[in-house]
């Protein structure tokens, strides 16, 4: 019971901060520190556990833009492959974009993380985080474009690559692509789709890359039934988290990103003032 609860704590923590632009791993690393959660990171088990949460915040961002993602296949299946319709042409966007986060991720994740994946550097590295996000409520354009559709594949490959950022622990997915994508002209509504559409792929590839070494971990007797359990309690928060904020950036034209970007301020530095 003890381990359960740390497992399912750690399975909210990841589904709320991987779609928040407030960095999963940034967290992965802080909170369990200054709570002092039981976990080992180097156990046979963690890797496995790791991949079940990944898969249910995919699952998650699957079907809650299952009608977008019909929509877009649909599309490039009658422009046979081509980028005849709008549809189709957004598919190829998010193909384009997604590249370059996807190679430099096989190449340097776990390089990156081994050099960077220290406390202090994680506060830090949060703390910036925070100060692009107010920075980039500044981009937004008074006369933002709201369709996908009419973004160009220059600048889909550079929302794409900003992507990347999240392979430092402290820096997000979600803020990184945000503020790229007001920085092409986008405005908080369109930027939040085209940052959850792309985190999708990158997040469930991610996770299957990884399904060989969960399906020949070996993992403690009965905790099967937990890892499961925080998988689903992962994709619930995903879900949650993503409604939640498809919603605040449709509702809110300035400053959108500001509350985030203090929060991630205010974390970091009391992370630093915290750790012993």
């Amino acid at each position: 019971m003890h381990s359960t609860f740390y497992l399912l704590a750690m399975a909210a923590l990841q589904g709320v901060t991987e779609l928040f632009p407030i960095s999963s791993l940034g967290h992965s690393i802080l909170v369990p520190a200054l709570a002092h959660w039981p976990l080992d990171r180097e156990a046979d088990w963690f890797l496995p556990f790791v991949v079940v949460l990944h898969l249910g915040t995919a699952a998650a961002l699957l079907l809650y833009f299952r009608r977008d993602w019909i929509e877009l296949i649909g599309g490039w299946l009658r422009a046979r492959g081509g980028a005849g319709n709008e549809q189709a042409r957004t598919l190829w966007l998010l193909v384009v974009g997604s590249v370059p986060a996807g190679l430099l991720g096989l190449l340097l994740a776990h390089r990156i993380r081994d050099l960077f994946g220290g406390f202090a550097f994680a506060a830090v590295a949060l703390m910036i985080n925070g100060v692009l996000l107010i920075a980039g409520d500044r981009l937004k354009n008074r006369r933002a474009a709201t369709d996908l559709g009419r973004l160009g594949y220059v600048r889909a490959l550079f929302v794409g690559a900003a992507q990347a950022l999240a392979l430092i622990p402290g820096f997000s997915r979600s803020g990184a692509t945000l503020v790229a994508g007001l920085g092409v002209g986008l405005d908080y509504e369109a930027a939040a789709r085209l940052s959850f559409l792309l985190a999708t792929p990158i997040i469930a590839a991610a996770g299957l890359l990884e399904v060989p070494k969960l399906l020949h971990a070996q993992l403690p007797h009965g905790m099967l039934g937990a890892v499961l359990a925080a998988g689903l309690l992962s994709g619930i928060c995903a879900w949650l988290s993503t409604w939640f904020l498809m919603r605040w950036f449709r509702g809110h034209e300035i400053r959108a990103l500001r509350p985030f970007g203090v929060y991630c301020l205010a974390f970091g530095a009391l992370a630093l003032l915290l750790h012993r």
